[in-house]
């Protein structure tokens, strides 16, 4: 079997960029295409190193490497690897997880590893692919949605709610938002 052509390959538009909210008046529209599985080595090896550069240190580096490079043989739908791109460029990731290294193990899936370059900040980026892995999570048959965070006042404009805290292997918290899609 072929893992880079497998049938969930797809390659969606995820929206258009424009609306707001954005930095200022000027108007501007983008397609979006958000890939799903992989189409070739080139683009994960892309994506890893993506991942590597934005989320890991020295000691977790092996870390992504081989969650992002399992989830590419895996047969199952967790976890997801995303990543946006502009012109060829990556400009921001995100990826829907079953556990985000947080205490809550009763509690899945995750949205995690969201982020977007910052110079495409303030531009309806991150609502993309916030919305992208609520709609997967929905498709995939999830009723809940779940993210842990230190930011406050960001995350309830996409629906998610303040459920409680949770507590990370290396002795930091966060708080835990969640959605319900039954609601």
């Amino acid at each position: 079997r072929d893992v880079y052509k497998r049938p969930e390959s797809q390659q969606v538009t995820a929206g258009q960029i424009g609306m707001p909210p954005t930095s200022d008046s000027t108007a501007f529209q983008y397609t979006i295409n958000i890939a799903g599985r992989l189409d070739d080595t080139t683009q994960f090896e892309d994506i890893i190193a993506y991942f590597q550069r934005i989320w890991a240190n020295s000691n977790s580096l092996a870390v992504y490497d081989d969650a992002i490079r399992s989830a590419l043989f895996s047969d199952n739908a967790l976890p997801q690897w995303v990543v946006l791109r502009k012109e060829g460029t990556i400009i921001g990731c995100v990826g829907l997880i079953t556990n985000d290294f947080i205490s809550r193990m009763d509690l899945w899936p995750w949205l995690c590893a969201l982020y977007i370059n910052e110079e495409y900040r303030n531009r309806g980026y991150s609502r993309i692919l916030i919305e992208y892995v609520k709609k997967q999570s929905r498709d995939l048959g999830f009723e809940h949605l779940y993210l842990c965070t230190d930011h406050k006042d960001y995350y309830e404009k996409f629906g998610f709610h303040r459920i409680g805290t949770g507590y990370h292997p290396w002795g930091e918290s966060s708080s835990i938002y969640g959605i319900n899609f039954k609601e």
